[in-house]
């Protein structure tokens, strides 16, 4: 059961684990209302077969869910929980930048 769990875990940042689909969550956060595909292909300049294979791997992992309305699809995020991940990684990239600058201002002191 362990094992399942942590594979669960995984499968979970592998999803998260690509520029676009990180791309696509901001974007879906930003009005925090459901959004469009066709707004998505505008916003990320991304052709829609790729959009369509990112937006698979979100929803399979249940990231994102999506309505039609119409003949529309709109997307929107199902656990904000995620988006707390997201801003835990930019609080560690720039402590990472910042410990990287410091050792840059040490060496350039020598």
């Amino acid at each position: 059961m362990e094992e399942r769990i942590v594979s669960m875990k995984s499968d979970l940042f592998k999803a998260l684990a690509h520029p676009t689909r990180v791309r696509i969550l901001e974007r879906l956060v930003e009005n925090d209302k459901e959004v469009c595909v066709c707004e998505l292909i505008e916003d990320l300049g991304v052709e829609q077969s790729n959009l369509s294979q990112h937006l698979s791997i979100l929803r399979k992992q249940q990231i994102i869910t999506s309505t039609k309305v119409g003949l529309k699809i709109m997307y929107r995020i199902k656990y904000p929980e995620v988006l707390t991940i997201l801003e835990k990684v930019q609080k560690i990239l720039a402590q990472q930048f910042q410990e990287g600058e410091a050792l840059m201002r040490h060496l350039a002191d020598r």
